[in-house]
């Protein structure tokens, strides 16, 4: 009777989350027959397992019989995914009308609402500037006497501590 072990999985490199899940449905390792490994075939891969468990001959030999299986799960797999692009294809057609005829609605309702709020967005910035402009003018004189007296004070006491030192 050959047994896996999590040990012999972990030496030969196995990832963390196959492992993590060998263990945890095998703590005392698991006895190899055809029927076990059917048991958990959605659970482990395999083809890891053909790869670093199998002596080359061995991994020859699995790798020619399951070639067919292969061929059809591909060709089986293609045919699904061709399917499922033609279904999203129609469904997104149809997504893009309705979308389209929603948003056209939307835009109508809403014009009116967008037109008013411009409206008054307009009047209350030209308000806001008629405040603003001779208040922005005042700020701007007093700002430029204060720096011209700050630079002034500026330069004169450099002069005097440049000369100085």
């Amino acid at each position: 009777m050959k047994k896996i072990t999590e040990r012999m999985l972990r030496n030969r490199g196995a990832c963390a989350d196959q492992l993590g899940k060998f263990a945890a449905m095998f703590p005392d390792g698991a006895v190899v027959t055809a029927e076990n490994c059917e048991a958990v075939s959605s659970e482990f891969d395999w083809a890891w397992a053909s790869n670093y468990l199998l002596n080359p001959s061995a991994r020859a030999e699995g790798d020619r019989i399951c070639a067919s299986a292969r061929i059809k799960y591909h060709r089986v797999r293609a045919s699904a995914w061709a399917e499922y692009q033609r279904m999203c294809t129609s469904a997104r057609a149809e997504y893009d009308l309705v979308y389209a005829s929603a948003r056209a609605e939307y835009q109508r309702i809403c014009a009116p609402a967008q037109a008013e709020y411009d409206r008054v967005r307009a009047s209350a910035w030209a308000e806001y500037q008629r405040i603003y402009a001779p208040a922005r003018a005042e700020y701007d004189l007093v700002y430029a006497s204060a720096r011209a007296e700050y630079d002034r004070v500026r330069a004169r006491t450099f002069a005097t501590l440049y000369l100085a030192q």
